[in-house]
């Protein structure tokens, strides 16, 4: 099937075996891919579901639902200080590559940009469009940006991190021998976490890690931790 061009669609949108096509869906298949009456195509819905299906009209008929197993054994949480520019769009595109469940955009001490509802959206899309050309059953959930304080103070996960390139911090890698359930990662802005952050954090159980002797970008740091976590739980 990996030939097959795939489109993510709502829930809604598939009835009876139909699938509803939206405007935009259209144009996109008929006008930019090229594809025609009777071509095959995989639609998935984002939570876990994947269909073969072929165009009929203005809509898509479901052939058969198929096996997706793409998915990473365990959930992670991406909490991670907005990188200035655009970064972030770089951070989502290849964390979703990579298997990661949500990511939770933070609004730390040292953060510089103040994102609006448009780039919330801009990154859901590029989550969804990431999401296809990995062949994830999943689509990330980008959640919207809240401060350090309550993103901290609000994780559910089994095991929490905080990474952190100054002071003596286990290796993530040594911390992550055995892991289950869920782990959130928190990754600093440019500049790293303040004293307070820090404190705050592991206050609220978040376990120090290092990712290294080496300083990273806030654009490179979350691409090196979650390598560690997929490399260890897909052993």
């Amino acid at each position: 099937m990996a030939q097959l061009q795939r489109i993510t669609i709502t829930p809604s949108q598939l009835q009876q075996q139909q699938i509803f096509l939206t405007p935009q869906q259209q144009h996109y298949l008929r006008r930019v891919l090229r594809l025609c009456e009777g071509d095959r195509l995989i639609v998935m819905d984002g939570l876990g579901k994947w269909w073969l299906a072929e165009i009929a009209g203005e809509q898509a008929q479901v052939l058969e639902e198929l096996a997706v197993e793409t998915e990473l054994p365990i959930a992670i949480t991406l909490m991670i200080a907005l990188p200035k520019g655009s970064g972030f769009d770089d951070v989502v595109r290849s964390c979703t590559e990579m298997g990661v469940a949500s990511v939770a955009p933070i609004l730390s001490d040292r953060t510089l940009l103040n994102p609006s509802p448009q780039k919330l959206e801009r990154w859901r899309r590029i989550a969804a469009e990431a999401a296809e050309q990995s062949e994830r059953a999943f689509v990330p959930t980008i959640l919207e940006p809240v401060t350090f304080s309550h993103a901290v103070t609000n994780v559910t996960a089994t095991h929490s991190y905080i990474c952190e390139a100054r002071g003596e911090y286990d290796h993530l890698k040594n911390a992550i021998t055995q892991i289950s359930g869920e782990i959130a990662i928190a990754i600093g802005p440019e500049g790293g976490w303040t004293d307070r952050e820090l404190e705050e954090a592991i206050a609220c159980s978040f376990q120090p890690v290092s990712l290294g002797r080496r300083i990273l970008r806030a654009v490179t740091a979350p691409l090196v931790a979650l390598s560690l976590i997929s490399a260890a739980c897909e052993a």
